[in-house]
């Protein structure tokens, strides 16, 4: 006779929450939110942390794809660090004064016309890297045109200094006296837009706060 032994029957546990489901689901909820907003933390994204609660509703309603409600926080999360990095970029610039293109009176720029003006604002200058020079007569707006530009640059992702031409000769001098002028060459270097305002320093107090600069980049 030959011994045989039965295939042991698997046994199973099956454990039951006495949470109710809507007990559970508040716990996920909350597990979830908690996790969202450590990890926004660790990220250093805290727009992307309101765009997501925000939009949360929105992507519901609307029916967005995962990837679309993706796609919406992290533009809010872009969107906010290039305004704060413009806004850095801006006060490292030192301008004089904050004017910007669309505050400018077109009826001052003798001999540029707007569609002039709009081709500069795209700033492809900048890219191919050529000079931008604007002369005329005092008082018509050359110093709000560089200033405008420049903060548009700031603005699109480019460091900017900007200084008067005196400035700009004491820095240079001062450099070369102290044996660091290629040094500081080579840091000036490192920005896709330099400004040089041939205004006196004067020039800036002398004025109102509604008029024209006078000079000449």
């Amino acid at each position: 006779m030959t011994p045989t032994t039965a295939p042991a029957k698997q046994s199973t546990t099956t454990a039951k929450s006495d949470r109710p489901p809507e007990a559970r689901a508040a716990r996920t909820g909350r597990q979830t939110a908690a996790d969202l907003a450590f990890l926004a933390r660790a990220l250093k994204a805290p727009a992307l942390l309101d765009a997501a609660e925000r939009l949360a509703e929105r992507a519901q309603a609307e029916s967005w794809t995962h990837l679309e409600y993706l796609v919406a926080c992290l533009q809010r999360e872009v969107s906010a660090r290039d305004s704060h990095g413009g806004e850095g970029r801006i006060r490292a610039a030192r301008f004089p004064a904050i004017k910007t293109l669309e505050d400018l009176d077109l009826a001052h720029l003798r001999g540029l016309t707007r569609q002039q003006l709009a081709h500069l604002g795209t700033l492809d200058f900048i890219a191919a890297r050529e000079n931008a020079i604007f002369l005329g007569p005092p008082g018509t707006g050359k110093t709000h045109l560089a200033t405008g530009l420049a903060i548009r640059a700031c603005q699109a992702g480019h460091r900017v200094a900007f200084a008067t031409a005196a400035q700009w000769v004491d820095r240079l001098a001062a450099a070369h006296h102290a044996g660091r002028l290629q040094d500081e060459l080579v840091k000036l270097g490192r920005y896709p837009l330099i400004v040089i305002d041939l205004c006196r320093d004067r020039d800036y107090a002398e004025k109102d706060v509604g008029e024209h600069d006078r000079g000449q980049l």
